[in-house]
């Protein structure tokens, strides 16, 4: 099969139509599928792919943007992948060029693998830290934590919404406003009233993705894990910021497992914006 050259690969805006051959090329790659998470980003994010000659798709990514609209504060690239019969040829690369070009002076982020880090340090991307994959059935045992947690009402969205963004940095309102339809549970934690954390937990094949983890204090943080893992049946996956080392160390004695790192990489930014000591997990790797 012959490559088209670069020059001749027309990128496109994806839509949700796409979701179909965005799920075939992940399993191309031998990725899971994740029609759940391909349509949620596809919705509320900016999809990016070359169509293959042939049918489906060469290549695609999907960016986050957060922030004002017509100025984000953020995009977050995410689910960058090509076609195994077109890899290693430079197309992810081109994809990659034309999506750090479109997005202009907006500071950028993303997840990557040690796989995909050295082309995007090529492109200007810094390593800025690193998170750590951890996934397996939740033991509960040893001491709880002493926080109250229940599930999510509507009346709760406005103080999620406000603690998010102080937290997070920027205004993720068209991503949080979708949780309660996107997750299969939305729990917050509370003290006299006042929203400590909330954090949600969504269905990816036979997990539940704990995601976003926002907390005021790591014993808040396991109090939302604690709590998601006892409604589900299914093993629970989550990505936590290695620099919180003891929220790690709790998860690996309640039975979770490292699986793998990421590095977090950002560009024209030097760091991530918000508050990393209570932003514990991102809603996804894909999506920051």
């Amino acid at each position: 099969m012959s490559t088209p050259s670069l020059a001749a690969l027309r990128i496109r805006r994806l839509t949700p139509r796409d979701l179909t051959a965005c799920a075939d090329l992940s399993e191309d790659r031998g990725w899971p599928r994740e029609e759940h998470k391909w349509g949620f980003l596809l919705t509320a994010g900016k999809g990016y792919g070359i169509d293959d000659p042939n049918g489906g798709l060469v290549s695609a990514c999907v960016v986050t943007e957060y922030g004002p609209q017509e100025r984000p504060d953020l995009g977050a690239i995410g689910m960058v992948l090509v076609a195994e019969r077109y890899a290693r040829q430079g197309i992810g690369r081109h994809l990659m060029r034309h999506v750090v070009s479109a997005m202009g002076s907006t500071p950028l982020t993303l997840h990557s693998t040690p796989y995909g880090r050295p082309l995007y340090e090529e492109l200007g991307f810094k390593v800025a830290g690193r998170a750590e994959m951890l996934r397996g059935h939740f033991t509960p045992g040893g001491t709880a934590p002493e926080v109250a947690t229940r599930a999510a009402t509507a009346e709760d969205l406005t103080a999620i919404l406000r603690l998010d963004e102080e937290i997070f940095g920027a205004d993720r309102t068209h991503i949080i406003t979708r949780l309660p339809a996107f997750a299969d549970q939305l729990r917050v934690a509370e003290e006299n009233g006042r929203l400590t954390g909330y954090a949600a937990a969504w269905p990816n094949m036979d997990t539940h993705v704990v995601g976003p983890l926002i907390a005021r204090d790591t014993e808040t943080a396991k109090a939302l894990i604690a709590s998601l893992a006892a409604h589900t049946d299914r093993p629970v996956r989550t990505d936590i910021d290695v620099r919180h080392e003891a929220l790690l160390a709790w998860a690996k004695e309640r039975g979770l497992v490292s699986v793998a790192f990421n590095s977090v990489m950002t560009y024209g930014i030097p760091d991530l914006p918000g508050d990393w000591t209570r932003r514990f997990a991102p809603l996804t790797v894909a999506a920051g």
